[in-house]
């Protein structure tokens, strides 16, 4: 049996493969199109226009709803660890859920509707990914702790709870430094006054999503301890 066999562990893998191609993949279309900088450029840019919009939207819906199933099944796993052991709180797993549900609602928002053209829709939809995704991976962190040594290793658990702070350090200046970016086109110069606030933005919120990945990446020893199935019963 191979390792991606094992359990449903395949999930999170394929999150982190897609989660991952999909940043890179648009990025390289644009770079080589000359539709962004090299140094840079905010994740949205690179699919700001066609027909790296077009690979970007697509890639980042399915990233999005392998992101809900991985969050649901780890729902599921945590839920089936609470009533086995009491140790982890049901209110504290279903708070997880939702967040994590909504993160993946804010990709959803972000790959439909595109920065140049709905910015106003796509901002909120990054706010409401970034928000409740740095959220999630920080209950995750608190959950993983609290359900030891049911699941995770105390290692696993501690590189959860540094991803996490890396995702809260990154986190405050990707937003910060956006509020004192005046430009909004995709080329920038490094003699505008804004430029350091646009790449201090840009690269933390790279830091921020890619965090998310690594965080994800954690699940894989996780997931294979477990499997999921449908009951069907018929209404009478």
């Amino acid at each position: 049996m191979f390792w991606f066999q094992q359990g449903l562990c395949f999930l999170p893998a394929f999150l982190v493969i897609w989660s991952s191609s999909t940043f890179i993949v648009s990025y390289i279309i644009a770079l080589f199109r000359g539709d962004v900088d090299v140094i840079f450029p905010y994740i949205s840019d690179t699919g700001a226009k066609p027909p790296e919009s077009c690979i970007f939207g697509l890639m980042t819906f399915i990233s999005a709803c392998a992101g809900i199933s991985t969050i649901y099944a780890r729902y599921k796993f945590v839920e089936k660890l609470s009533a086995d052991t009491g140790m982890v709180s049901p209110r504290l797993n279903k708070t997880a859920l939702v967040l994590g549900l909504l993160s993946c609602l804010g990709m959803c928002i972000v790959a439909t509707f595109q920065e140049t053209l709905v910015t106003a829709v796509h901002d909120i939809g990054a706010i409401l990914f970034f928000v409740s995704g740095v959220l999630y991976i920080i209950l995750q962190s608190v959950i993983s702790f609290r359900a030891y040594p049911f699941g995770s290793s105390i290692c696993v658990c501690r590189v959860r709870v540094g991803i996490a702070i890396l995702a809260v350090l990154a986190f405050f200046p990707t937003f910060i430094c956006a509020f004192y970016v005046k430009q909004t086109t995709l080329h920038r110069d490094k003699g505008d006054e804004d430029y350091p606030f646009h790449v201090a933005s840009a690269a933390c919120e790279w830091i921020v999503a890619f965090s998310f990945i690594c965080f994800f990446l954690t699940y894989i020893d996780d997931f294979k301890l477990f499997t999921l199935r449908v009951k069907t019963e018929n209404v009478e």
